[in-house]
């Protein structure tokens, strides 16, 4: 539906509604609160003065939360996190006075950043496997059909269709594996107080200073996090969200290799993205059939790749113990990578699904350029029946120059072995000759490296993945 104000493509057209919900301001203020909740349980549980009741009553209004009335307090106090420790507290009455005790604003803001970030990790690693399961499918029953390998986009020696598509599954598996360390290397900020000196809570401690480690130990666990960050000044190091996002940009990366292959394949008519019933590729040209979910995938990704200059630089240049010029960067940077990526792996999968092969069209041009490639077994054949190998090295390159200005100049079909047929230096006739252009003895050991590479390096992932196979995938919005 449109609307008279602006709204990011990426929430409207491309993400999913689970990463939209990750990033929802319901999903941020309610981990807020939870992080109140946290606090407050472990300050009564080490000693402070803090009463189980007033744990039950913040605990008790974590999700109803008045957002008319934290602008109001927002508007007033010109401070987000105040405005909403007074919204809270207005619904929590008995807590109020208790609410935030010892904290600095990043307590919850950079605490719920990173639990954020790790929930969306998690997120992209389910996709991520979803997608490695559908092209490992794929690679295995095109395993063995011979397909032209390119090099600079010029014909090269035969490789298979299957045999490609792990080039891309190994490329997310890479990929994989850096989104599994990320998930399991981030740490909570904490509870470090104004500079990172935990100086309040010692205070509020009288000097104990195992208290207030226990204070972080104990904040921590119920946030379902084994260890906070050893120092900090008021923030986090912003380097934690250059490498989440930088750990973004690898997906995109491989995403938009995939999607480049498929755009040049789709051009030779050899592999296409799917194709729907009533899908229009074009509005003046009925004819066309344009790859526009794969160029969808490569624009995003462009997004992405350049969006990670953004932490980048926020990190480089954070003075000291903190300055607040990364507030507003964070706030659009981080989540717009994560829905980016979100989009480009929902189509990435929907791609997947679907490929549709051409084997006849893959034929056609693997025999055209065929001859070609079977010059030397022509050339070893000739030299066991009494030929001069040097000789016939000379010979081919001759006759494959004029085979080769046939086919660019003159626009005919390739005649490398009717003109090697007719020279009497080779003493093979054509039927022997032909007998070298059976494209399966030219693929060397794709069939086995695919079943080798799927069984030692994707198999254990989708083992160890099985519940992530099992989640409904994502439906495109457009």
């Amino acid at each position: 539906m449109a609307t008279n104000t602006y709204e990011s493509p990426l929430s409207s057209r491309y993400a999913s509604d689970e990463m939209l919900y990750l990033f929802s301001a319901d999903k941020k203020f309610s981990t807020w609160r939870r992080l109140w909740v946290a606090l407050a349980r472990a300050e009564m549980e080490l000693g402070l003065p803090v009463t189980q009741e007033q744990v039950d009553e913040l605990e008790a209004h974590i999700t109803d939360i008045d957002y008319e009335k934290a602008a109001q307090w927002e508007k007033k106090l010109r401070h987000d996190v105040m405005a909403h420790v007074h919204t809270y507290g207005e619904l929590c009455p008995k807590a109020m006075p208790i609410i935030h005790l010892g904290a600095t604003s990043c307590y919850v803001g950079d605490n719920t950043d990173v639990i954020l970030m790790r929930e969306g990790l998690e997120l992209v690693r389910t996709k991520l496997v979803q997608v490695i399961a559908k092209l490992s499918k794929f690679a295995q029953e095109y395993k063995a059909l011979p397909t032209l390998g390119f090099t600079h986009f010029q014909a090269a020696q035969l490789v298979t269709v299957g045999k490609r598509a792990t080039l891309w599954i190994n490329e997310l598996l890479m990929d994989l594996e850096e989104v599994e360390y990320r998930i399991s290397t981030l740490k909570l900020l904490g509870s470090k107080g104004t500079t990172g000196t935990q100086a309040s809570f010692l205070e509020l401690f009288e000097g104990d200073h195992e208290k207030v480690k226990a204070l972080e130990e104990k904040i921590a666990k119920e946030m379902g996090f084994t260890g906070v960050v050893p120092v900090s000044g008021q923030t986090y190091s912003r380097k934690m969200d250059y490498q989440v996002v930088s750990t973004l940009s690898g997906i995109a990366q491989s995403a938009s290799k995939f999607a480049t292959d498929m755009r040049l394949l789709c051009h030779l008519k050899e592999v296409e993205e799917p194709f729907e019933k009533n899908q229009i590729g074009s509005s003046a040209m009925p004819y066309k059939r344009n790859p526009m979910r794969c160029e969808r995938i490569c624009s995003l990704a462009r997004y992405v790749m350049v969006d990670v200059g953004n932490p980048a630089v926020t990190t480089a240049t954070q003075w000291f113990e903190r300055t607040l010029d990364d507030s507003a960067n964070k706030r659009i940077s981080i989540p717009e990578a994560f829905l980016a990526v979100d989009a480009i792996l929902n189509i990435y999968l929907n791609v997947a699904s679907g490929l549709i092969v051409h084997p006849k069209v893959i034929e056609k041009h693997v025999l055209e350029e065929l001859p070609f490639m079977a010059s030397e077994n022509i050339m070893m054949d000739a030299v066991k029946r009494g030929g001069n190998r040097q000789e016939l090295h000379e010979r081919i390159r001759v006759h494959s120059l004029e085979a080769g200005k046939n086919v660019k100049d003159l626009g005919l079909t390739n005649n490398l072995i009717d003109l090697i047929a007719d020279d009497p230096a080779f003493g093979m006739s054509r039927e022997e000759l032909t007998a070298h252009l059976e494209p399966s003895r030219y693929i060397g050991r794709c069939p086995e490296q695919v079943d080798e590479f799927l069984a030692s390096c994707v198999a254990p992932v989708l083992n160890r993945y099985q519940e992530a196979l099992t989640e409904k995938e994502t439906e495109l919005k457009v």
